[in-house]
């Protein structure tokens, strides 16, 4: 075998796992099944949210109230949209960063427009 020819079979051989493996996510929020994002106040305290594929989100925020609601893609990012305690009458939105893994740290804002910086933590992490 020609060398080039070897150079052209490596290269095929290494890109068909990339393939075969789901879809990018252009949205970054993949990441957040199963683990649990937090997102850390300027007081200290932790908002701890989960995500789930099935377009459901369960979080306790930093003083300890329960919520949940619906997740979706939007332009802007995810968008949350609450239905327990009570319906919110907005959404939110925000972005996760698409290139994040666990361990990814970057700073957004909350509904209110406080500052806040996010991870991705593994695991369910309940407070």
């Amino acid at each position: 075998m020609r060398p080039s020819c070897f150079v052209m079979l490596a290269a095929l051989v290494t890109t068909i796992p990339l393939a075969a493996q789901a879809a990018p996510d252009p949205h970054g929020v993949t990441v957040a099944f199963g683990n649990t994002v937090k997102a850390q106040y300027s007081d200290g305290k932790f908002q701890r949210l989960w995500f789930r594929a099935d377009g459901t989100w369960e979080a306790v925020g930093r003083r300890g109230t329960w919520s949940a609601g619906k997740w979706l893609l939007k332009d802007q990012g995810v968008c949350l949209k609450q239905s327990r305690p009570f319906p919110a009458p907005f959404r939110y939105c925000t972005t996760f960063p698409a290139s994040s893994g666990l361990g990814a740290v970057w700073t957004s804002r909350d509904w209110q427009g406080e500052p806040i910086k996010v991870t991705v933590v593994k695991g369910i992490e309940r407070p």
